[in-house]
């Protein structure tokens, strides 16, 4: 039996919060060579929603990141709950952040890799037509939602004035699944 490299000799795990943890690996990449450690973050796998309203705008939301120390335009998205179903998590997560129902959620593809050097969760995009927002809808504190024409959310990214880019790589899988079509 032919033995396969790399080989994970230990793994541990520290809690650092409910949303994160720090994994260390200890890694040995060929036979007799010194066993070496890399960290991950550890999180629930994460979703993104590209979302079309019945006037053919996407929802996008605005808000304060403290990692980046700044606000942000993104797509609307979150974290799936452990034994959420990821289909029911995207549209828990675009009316809670936007207000509107999802009338039909369709996936972008697999679930990808969020970042393969330190990230150890996964996204699930999606593509939602929604339904008319709710009526009496507000905005969590400290989020601004706001409707955007694909062409408006296109100068946008070529103005770097939405700078997510795992939204971004959500928004090229709906442009190439042909659920839109970002101007060029």
């Amino acid at each position: 039996m032919v033995e396969e490299w790399p080989k994970i000799r230990s793994r541990r795990t520290t809690k650092i919060s409910p949303w994160m943890d720090v994994i260390a690996r200890e890694v040995e990449f060929a036979p007799g060579e010194p066993p070496q450690i890399y960290h991950a973050v550890g999180q629930l796998d994460y979703l993104a929603i590209v979302a079309r309203t019945p006037d053919g705008r996407v929802p996008i939301v605005r808000q304060y990141r403290p990692a980046f120390e700044a606000f942000t335009w993104e797509l609307p998205a979150g974290l799936i709950e452990r034994g959420e179903d990821p289909a029911q998590a995207c549209a828990r997560e675009l009316l809670e952040e936007t207000g509107y129902q999802a009338r039909a959620v369709q996936p972008l593809g697999v679930p990808l890799a969020a970042c393969t050097g330190r990230l150890s969760n996964r996204i699930h995009s999606f593509f939602v037509e929604t339904a008319e927002r709710a009526a009496g809808f507000i905005p969590e504190p400290g989020i601004t939602v706001a409707l955007k024409t694909p062409a408006e959310l296109a100068a946008m990214i070529t103005a770097n004035e939405f700078v997510q880019q795992l939204h971004l790589g959500a928004l090229l899988l709906a442009d190439l699944r042909r659920f839109m079509t970002l101007p060029r």
